[in-house]
């Protein structure tokens, strides 16, 4: 039987594939269509210090299996998560991975602040957002901002994933600062940014303009980030997510050089998305004769 168990630097998960944050909520609420614990972990929506109420609607537009989104980051904040959605996740025996996020370094340094002591393997730190302090750019677009908010979120006292975004042609040296600031691991990656018209109304679709892009069409985008940073990289953790809907999809993942896979928007045409991809990929494996997934990490880089 094949051994789908992955480290991620200090953190050992019991599968390789993950839920992605934004798209399995804050607690238990997928554990109706599978057993969370057979999962490598679940990744919560991102939270911030505070409550916030995110973007005016519409917030999703939608063609067959792609999404554009522009939630902005709605949610409850850390401590009313901590108190509420944990505990069901903990009853369910399940890793936990948390996501934080802000429009400054200081609101990263509170929310970081705010999830130290909680019952999670990892805290994700997502620098898709923007940056207040530098005219709204965002985090994940500068190596000097990025390396700000990994410092910030230290306080967590949690092994960091930072998550990034491929909307930039600097990904690599934003990468490198991440990791010289301290970062765990690398999340590669978010949203790309995208637009849809609703041409009867003749505007956009989405109350907020633009949003980001998630789906099957990321995966060569996602692919070709994993793959640059990992040659960048060769000792870096990194979990691959962006259109990964497959075993297929996941073994890709891998072979490009991720540890770990994360599985999202696939989850809200088919909930059991993230245990039908650990399927996939677990039958790949026995056809294949790959006895771990730590044998296929970064193949194809040779």
């Amino acid at each position: 039987m094949s051994d789908l168990s992955t480290t991620v630097g200090a953190v050992a998960l019991r599968s390789a594939i993950l839920t992605a944050a934004g798209t399995s909520g804050y607690g238990d609420e997928l554990a109706g269509y599978g057993d969370l614990r057979a999962l490598g972990a679940v990744v919560v929506k991102s939270l911030a210090a505070f409550a916030w109420e995110g973007n005016p609607a519409p917030r999703v537009s939608h063609s067959d299996e792609h999404m554009l989104n522009a939630v902005g980051l709605e949610g409850p904040g850390v401590a009313a998560w901590r108190a509420r959605d944990l505990a069901d996740l903990e009853r369910r025996g399940c890793d936990v991975v948390a996501s934080i996020w802000g429009r400054t370094v200081a609101e990263f340094a509170q929310a970081a602040e705010a999830m130290r002591g909680a019952h999670v393997v990892a805290l994700e730190v997502n620098a898709s957002c923007p940056n207040l302090e530098s005219r709204s750019s965002i985090f994940a677009h500068s190596a000097l901002a990025t390396a700000e908010i990994v410092r910030a979120s230290k306080s967590a006292e949690l092994p960091l994933w930072i998550k990034l975004s491929p909307n930039t042609p600097d990904l690599v040296e934003i990468a490198g600062a991440a990791i010289d600031a301290g970062a765990d691991a690398l999340v590669l990656v978010n949203t790309v940014l995208g637009l849809a018209v609703d041409i009867e109304q003749r505007r956009a679709s989405l109350g907020n303009g633009g949003g980001g892009v998630s789906g099957p069409g990321i995966l060569p985008v996602a692919l070709r980030c994993v793959f640059e940073c990992r040659a960048a990289f060769p000792d870096t953790p990194i979990v691959g997510v962006g259109g990964v809907s497959s075993g297929e999809d996941a073994v890709a993942m891998i072979m490009a050089g991720a540890n770990a896979v994360e599985v999202g928007t696939a989850t809200f045409a088919n909930p059991r998305a993230p245990w039908l991809v650990q399927q996939g990929l677990a039958r790949w494996m026995q056809r294949h004769d790959v006895i771990r997934v730590s044998d296929m990490v970064g193949a194809v880089h040779g």
